[in-house]
Parts: C-alpha cells; structure tokens; sequence
C-alpha cells in the first residue's frame, strides 16, 4: 500500500523499527495520562491517521483482552478507519489479521508471534472490534480494555453511554478524535467537564494548519469564504453556535450565570407537576415538569427514554413513581394531534389527565418552548442529560447556500424534544405579570 504524504509525515521506518513524527498537536494526545482523552480539532489535522498508533499503544500497554475501533457512520468507517487500520496494524506494524466477516482484527500473540486462531471465532490474544456507532448493538456487546472513537462528535449520546458501560469492568482508556459538529453532549458532558476541572478527561484542540501537511493558503482561503461559525468549528476545531440551531435562546450554562440549567435540588412536594410523552415502541420519552407557581417558573427534573414495552408497562412505571414521591401530576401530554389513539391507550391502562393537545403543529409547539426560554421560566436539571444534548444539536437543515430551511433535521430521532413540545405546548399561558409581583415580593430569588 503506497503511503499518503500524511502518513509519510506521521512515520517513518528506520530499520525495523517504526518512529513516529508527530506534530505539536498530536504530540499533546500522546503525551496525556488521563483516561479519556479528546483530540477536537480542524478537519485533515491529522486524526483519524493517529488514532490507530494511539490504539497500538494502549494494546501494547495493557495486554491481552478485546478493545474497540469505532466511528460514527458505516461510510466513515469504510472509507476511512478501516484502511487506516488496515494500514498500521498490517501494512506496518505486521501484528494484525483483519477477520472481515466478524469485523474483527485479531492481534498476533507477542510470546509466540503467531495467531492464536484458526477461525474467528477462536480464543485469540487480543482483539480490535472494528464497528459504526450506528450497528444496532455493536457497541454493547463485549467487555473492553480501551478504545479509539472516530468522528465520536457525530455520535448519539446512547452510542457514547454504551462504550462507558463496556470499559466499567477494566477502567479503560479512550481515545475520541472529531471536528466539532453541534453544542450536544460532547460539548455539555466531555469539554464543559474538562474545563470544569475534570481529573479524568483531557481536551486538546487544535486547528487543521497544526498539522503541517495542511497548506497555510487553504485555511486562509476557507476563513475568508466560510460564515465565522463554519469556519472556527471545522477548521479552527472550536466550539460555535451553528447557524439554523432552532433553541437557540437555549443558554447552556447555570442559572446564576444567566443560563438555563440548574442543579437537581428537592422539588417541594406540594408544588404541581406536568408529564410529557414521546410514544414509539423502541424509544419512548418521559418527560417531568414541576412549576413553581409563585415564581411562575418551570423546571424539567426527569426524563427518561426507553422501549419494547408496552403501555400498560410504561403506565405501571409512572404510577409506581407517582405512589413512591408523592407528586401530584396535573395533565399529561401525550403526543400530536394525529395520535389519538395512543391517548386512549394510555387512558385505557390507568393513566389519569391524560388531554388533547390544543397545538396541532410542531412550529407552534417550537414558539411555545422558545417564548419559556426567551422569559427565562423554563429551567433544565442537569440530570436531564438526553434533554441538554439535544437541546444543542436541534437544528434545522441549511440550504446550498448555508442558509436553514423550514425542516428540521433529522427529526424522527429527537424524543426528548418532541415530548418537550408535546408538554410545553399543552401549559395553560399566564400572566406575566406574576413573575414581577413575586419579584417585587422577594419571593422569586432568580436561582430557585
């Protein structure tokens, strides 16, 4: 295989030994000792060429066992990880057997320098579980060591949960190497932690000219050409609010920093509470508001998103919450306009104040949402993980010339979102003048 002039500047053979020319900002990656390391930077940085030797490192370091090799999309990881792969582990470092049928790369055993298996199934020394975050189950199904994510900002939160359950056993490490893409969980759960002080997760972010194989002229071209935003997220490897971002009144900070997330405190009793619903039988969203009516002012403190049950099932589960807080849930808001049914079956397994939506479109419900955030009267746990990432990464599809449309992207796939808009809109409107007479009475402290 006839090497790229970036991998020509990512190694060099001397000998039979393999020596790596990093550059600064691969340099720093490669030099951090926490557990889950995050290389966000400009697009052709040199990621996606470093993570396989990141990846040999670790095996090499912590022995025998299985790790794993993911990126976000079938095509990536056709196109670009697994040549990558490929290339390090077999081309160069000769350690490697790629088992295509099980997605598996088998590693030679270093005592006996051979492979240990006649078939892939077979015990072996070690092995890479070469997946996409979008295999149904590909990243749940082993017990892991370490592992290089691709692309990990393109991943849904699910996908990044599954491979921290697989690595609790053996306190593995992660590489994740991406350009930013949206103000979802990578930025809420992996970069706002680590500037929080996070001792377990290292960020380091770079632009595409760290990478000296990146021509200077290209980046000064794309910075006069792209909108600021476009250009700082994919070539300077910074986070940005992306244009055609639909909450973008959403402020991703705490509340005593002018933001609309809140630590989970003790939501008193007798205060009123409001449940939403996403139906679907593979993933079905809960959602639960409490209103604090002196303030006027409403906090999302639960959510949840699970399927394959039924509704008697989801019906039982609310109601054992119900019987175990001993909250007082006014309505429920259940779906769109068209999903009567799903109403009336809700309604039929036991669940009271179910009601109509008065909302029949989604951009009306959207108008409702934006005007709670606008008051500032809606705040968000943030507990409420699932509900925050997709508060970042909503968005609505841009045309050719950058520029967002009337649909939403992706929309089937924000639960959370839609049982949000299903509750919020279904809120009975109040005057606003409350929230100033509670003001005036000191009784609205601005945290609470």
């Amino acid at each position: 295989m006839i090497a790229t002039s970036e991998r020509r500047e990512l190694f060099q053979i001397v000998g039979d030994k393999v020596r790596l020319n990093l550059h600064a900002g691969q340099t720093r990656v490669w030099d951090s000792k926490r557990r889950f390391v995050f290389m966000i930077a400009g697009t052709q940085g040199g990621k996606t060429s470093f993570g396989p030797w990141w990846l040999w490192r670790e095996i090499e370091q912590c022995g025998s066992g299985d790790y794993i090799a993911a990126t976000a999309t079938y095509d990536l990881f056709k196109l670009k990880m697994l040549p990558e792969v490929l290339h390090v582990f077999e081309d160069i470092l000769h350690i490697g057997r790629y088992w295509a049928g099980d997605g598996v790369l088998e590693i030679r055993n270093p005592e006996t320098g051979e492979f240990d298996a006649r078939k892939s199934t077979d015990p072996m020394y070690a092995r890479v579980i070469l997946r996409s975050a979008q295999t149904k189950g590909g990243l749940e199904s082993a017990t892991i060591k370490g592992g290089w994510l691709d692309e990990v900002g393109l991943y849904p939160l699910l996908a990044w949960e599954a491979v921290r359950r697989r690595l609790s056993l053996s306190r593995g490490r992660v590489l994740g190497t991406t350009t930013p893409y949206n103000l979802g969980w990578l930025k809420q759960q992996v970069y706002d932690r680590w500037r929080a002080g996070d001792p377990d997760i290292d960020v380091i972010q770079f632009t595409s000219v760290t990478n000296p194989a990146f021509p200077q002229e290209e980046f000064d071209d794309m910075r006069q050409s792209m909108p600021g935003w476009k250009f700082m997220m994919f070539y300077g490897g910074q986070f940005e609010k992306p244009a055609g971002l639909i909450y973008s009144d959403f402020i991703d900070d705490y509340r005593e920093n002018g933001g609309h997330k809140v630590r989970p405190f003790v939501v008193p009793v007798e205060w009123p509470r409001y449940g939403g619903i996403d139906p679907g039988g593979v993933n079905t969203a809960k959602l639960w508001l409490a209103h604090d009516t002196i303030a006027d002012v409403y906090y999302l403190y639960r959510e949840s998103l699970d399927g394959n049950k039924s509704t008697k099932q989801h019906v039982k589960d609310i109601l054992d919450r119900i019987k175990l807080t001993g909250e007082r849930v006014i309505t429920w808001h259940i779906g769109q306009k068209s999903e009567g049914q799903q109403r009336m079956d809700y309604r039929a397994a036991g669940l009271t104040g179910v009601v109509d939506p008065d909302v029949t479109d989604v951009e009306s419900g959207i108008d409702r949402v934006i005007e709670l955030l606008k008051d500032f009267r809606l705040f968000i746990f943030d507990t409420c993980i699932g509900t925050l990432d997709q508060m970042g990464s909503y968005a609505r599809e841009l045309d050719d010339m950058g520029e967002p449309t009337e649909a939403i992207k992706d929309k089937a796939k924000y639960h959370y979102l839609d049982g949000l808009r299903y509750l919020v809109a279904g809120l009975k409107r109040r005057n606003q003048g409350r929230v100033v007479q509670a003001r005036a009475k000191g009784l609205w402290d601005g945290r609470r």
